[in-house]
């Protein structure tokens, strides 16, 4: 197995320096994902395991829509391998459906509910995702229900109703918000509502896994060709990936821990780090159904969260909000930043501000998804992403033959080899056998190791644009873009942004005649792009820059980009 390190004698230039409390050489169990939740409910029942918008539900509570749900897909028809989709906020039901499709033996498929109908599509027909759960929002389950005659797989919609998950009266007020008109849904067949899903005693059929061979995530990303697909995430995987995150909280009081979970469930870092980490801790997970600056921080102050993993354009905003002095940050102890490079200026404000201790780790989709963390007891190295977690393998390969590992110093592609690596890419063995060569997940991350074994990615192997924490693909904005008529030629690049750490620019050239302006662009991506892959800024030209074979040059405009920041910099500098 890829994942699988064998125990030798010889030491890793890390485990000099290792936390205290924390041995690299722990052996990592193969276990199913659901024994997180399963141990959890066991050692802290009566304990609060979700708040959600005031309304609490203990471990025990949990445990057990957790089985009323599995026993409802089962009725549905789910068994071992159906492809069941979540495509929810952060809502109880979005543990509840997570777990519960695990138990009945399903494949989740994780889906941005913010994507557009194409790229639903998409997934779904990729995927072949059976069975959808959502919620009664208007910007969402529409779109699903277009999915259910639009794509070959999709047979039913389970719908949740937000309300349900409300405490009274804040219930009887959810109608005034901008919710789908549920009583005209078609209830029956191809629409279920959970509450008749999980209308019966929880008594499902155990589904019996091979925690290393089954697979319990489809979880979509670019890798390093920016062509999304799915990334096979077996049971194995996600569970040392919690395990793995858990022993680098030494300080953690298991049963005792308050987690704000503002990161979305679907993203996989807040999947594994918000999710199934403050699961496997016991901790009560307060969860927020979307990013508002001004709720988070109250949120804070009023239920005093411990610990606090976020992306750093939400640390930068916590960090510049006008009224930060208002609020009582400081039960925050410990922060994990990941989905993007964390500035130094930010990590320094935020610990001031909190008196919290914020590190930034490292990881991607196909790694479950955390590789590296800086060590929240012990030293921090200023742009390092840290030390391998317990049980994984950092090398630094030769670009030039992708084999030879390099000494410390030397710059070379970053690879993984670790329990919490994929088994591979769903339905695409080319890409497998290309990120997964010679044994090793490569990264297509640049980086160098130093002699304590802290790595430092210095460059990107990749085009993909990181904003806010999230994953852009330059081919998917491009090809939106040239499915309009006036478009003739387009490069879309990631530029530096102060907030979201970068965003997307369109570079045209319209067809000749025409006058289209970005306005007009963007009202026709609307329904073709999500709001983060929307080009914020686009530059209409006579002419593109080409190499010498006539290929498009995004490196050209990359080094343009550059130039001109460069220019904005010494401009500032010399006033």
């Amino acid at each position: 197995m890829v994942g699988t390190i064998a125990a030798t004698s010889s030491s890793h230039p890390w485990e000099r320096v290792y936390p205290p409390g924390i041995d690299w050489r722990t052996p990592i169990p193969a276990r199913p994902l659901w024994e997180i939740l399963d141990e959890a409910v066991a050692r802290h029942g009566g304990r609060p395991c979700l708040d959600f918008l005031d309304r609490r539900w203990t471990y025990a509570e949990v445990g057990q829509l957790v089985d009323r749900t599995a026993r409802g897909f089962q009725e549905l028809g789910v068994v071992k391998g159906t492809r069941v989709g979540l495509c929810l906020p952060n809502t109880p039901w979005s543990v509840a459906a997570y777990f519960g499709a695990l138990k009945a033996g399903a494949v989740v498929v994780n889906y941005n509910p913010l994507y557009a109908e194409a790229e639903l599509q998409s997934q779904i027909d990729d995927s072949g995702t059976e069975i959808m759960v959502t919620v009664d929002l208007a910007a969402i389950h529409p779109k699903l229900t277009l999915m259910l005659e639009r794509t070959r797989s999709l047979r039913r919609l389970v719908v949740c109703r937000l309300a349900d998950a409300l405490p009274f009266p804040k219930n009887i007020l959810f109608p005034i918000l901008k919710r789908h008109d549920i009583a005209r849904v078609p209830w029956g067949e191809r629409h279920v509502p959970f509450r008749r899903l999980v209308a019966n005693d929880g008594a499902f059929r155990p589904v019996k896994v091979d925690p290393e061979r089954d697979v319990a995530v489809l979880q979509y990303t670019g890798g390093t060709t920016g062509v999304p697909k799915g990334a096979m995430l077996t049971h194995a995987n996600l569970h040392a990936n919690a395990v793995q995150a858990a022993m680098w909280f030494p300080g953690a009081q298991p049963g005792q821990e308050r987690l704000l979970a503002v990161l979305p469930f679907f993203h996989v870092f807040a999947m594994t780090v918000a999710m199934n980490l403050g699961l496997r801790l016991g901790a009560e997970l307060i969860l927020l159904p979307r990013f508002d600056l001004d709720q988070v921080m109250r949120t804070i102050d009023a239920k005093r969260p411990s610990l606090f993993p976020a992306v750093p354009t939400i640390y930068t905003a916590i960090n510049t909000h006008k009224e930060r002095d208002r609020y009582d940050l400081s039960s925050i102890r410990y922060c994990i930043s990941g989905g993007a490079p964390l500035p130094v200026e930010v990590k320094m404000a935020f610990e001031r501000n909190t008196g919290c201790k914020l590190v930034e780790g490292y990881g991607l989709t196909e790694a479950a998804p955390v590789t590296n963390c800086n060590p929240l007891e012990g030293v921090n190295k200023a742009g390092s992403i840290g030390l391998p977690l317990p049980g994984t393998m950092v090398e630094i390969v030769s670009l030039e033959d992708r084999v030879t590992v390099l000494p410390p110093g030397g710059k070379g592609e970053v690879c993984i080899r670790g329990p919490q690596v994929m088994a591979g890419y769903w339905n695409r063995p080319d890409e497998t056998a290309l990120t997964l060569d010679g044994g090793r997940l490569h990264t297509g991350d640049v980086g160098i190791m130093d002699e304590d074994g802290y790595v430092f990615i210095v460059d990107r192997i990749k085009d993909m644009i990181l904003c806010g924490g999230y994953n852009v693909y330059p081919r998917n904005v491009e090809e939106a873009i040239y499915r309009h008529p006036d478009v003739a030629e387009c490069v879309v690049v990631g530029i530096p942004d102060d907030y979201r750490g970068q965003t997307v620019k369109a570079f045209i050239r319209r067809m000749d005649g025409t006058s289209l302006t970005q306005r007009e662009l963007c009202d026709f991506l609307t329904d073709k792009l999500s709001p983060i892959e929307m080009p914020k800024v686009v530059e209409f030209r006579d002419e593109l820059p080409k190499t010498m074979i006539g290929k498009l040059s995004r490196k050209a405009l990359l080094e343009e980009e550059e130039r001109r920041r460069q220019a904005r910099e010494q401009m500032g500098r010399e006033r």
